[in-house]
């Protein structure tokens, strides 16, 4: 009985999951900075086409 304590308080100690979801929470902080740069440099340069489609005779 005393190895199934000694696992579960080795396993509550363990903090290499929290590390993990670490990494999970800034990697989709960076996705959805990219996706918004993207997104804003994509309806620049999408507006910039059409003024100079409109401007060439």
């Amino acid at each position: 009985m005393t190895r199934i304590a000694q696992r579960l308080a080795a396993f509550l100690k363990d903090e290499s999951g929290a590390t993990a979801t670490e990494y999970a929470v800034m990697l989709a902080l960076i996705i959805v900075v990219c996706i918004t740069a993207v997104s804003a440099l994509g309806e620049k340069t999408s507006s910039m086409f059409v003024d100079i489609e409109s401007a060439m005779p």
